[in-house]
């Protein structure tokens, strides 16, 4: 199985974004947090920026809408470039429809679920989506610990994904470590975001610590 390794810029050097993205050229993607101070408690980043990201990153952007209203907002990442955009399941109107509309415009679509909301009643749309992101902290601030009790969730997603012989990507956010990612290897992830345990330190050898910590534990699934 293959394992991804998304470092998430937010806990990169803000002054400095040319250069982190350089430090994490050997991840497969760059997980970009946009926050609207509405649907999060938090204030991030928006489109001039990811615009600007896209012409420097050498690698390709994994775009996180914890925002209000992504129908609207979202299909402009997608025509912008971004090679996945995941909106939230708590904020969309319609779900389907939007992950359809980025499809078309050509990136892969993605859903994001907080801890506290149900998978169930996606388990049966599950091939109208590129990725399922199952937020292992309550969205809006880098930094928190992992909530294990998202586990099971995760562990539905999986068995769904792999009785219908679907290729969706299964990604967690929040708290993962080298200890925590496999818990959420062994539960069924197969896409890790981290921040702050990339980018302090050694960014290339962290992400190498944790592919390895991730693959060791996936073999359940």
């Amino acid at each position: 199985m293959v394992t991804r390794i998304n470092p998430s810029i937010l806990a990169a050097d803000f002054a400095n974004l040319e250069r982190e993205f350089g430090r994490i050229s050997t991840a497969d993607l760059a997980h970009v947090d946009v926050m609207d101070n509405h649907f999060v408690p938090n204030l991030t980043l928006g489109l001039p920026i990811v615009e600007r990201l896209l012409q420097v990153s050498p690698i390709p952007l994994d775009i996180h809408l914890m925002i209000e209203d992504p129908d609207r907002w979202a299909p402009a990442y997608a025509e912008a470039g971004a090679y996945s955009v995941t909106f939230h399941a708590e904020a969309a109107t319609d779900a389907v429809a939007l992950a359809r509309r980025l499809r078309a415009i050509g990136s892969r679509a993605g859903i994001a679920l907080k801890p506290g909301t149900p998978v169930e009643p996606y388990l049966d749309l599950l091939d109208e989506f590129d990725q399922v992101l199952v937020m292992t902290v309550e969205p809006g601030f880098g930094g928190q610990s992992f909530l294990a009790s998202t586990m099971p969730k995760l562990s539905l997603l999986a068995d769904a994904v792999r009785e219908k012989g679907l290729d969706v990507w299964l990604q967690v956010d929040g708290g993962i470590t080298e200890d925590t990612i496999a818990q959420a290897a062994a539960a069924g992830a197969n896409t890790f975001v981290a921040g702050s345990s990339v980018f302090n330190g050694d960014p290339a050898g962290q992400i190498e610590r944790l592919r390895s910590a991730a693959e060791l534990h996936s073999h359940a699934h």
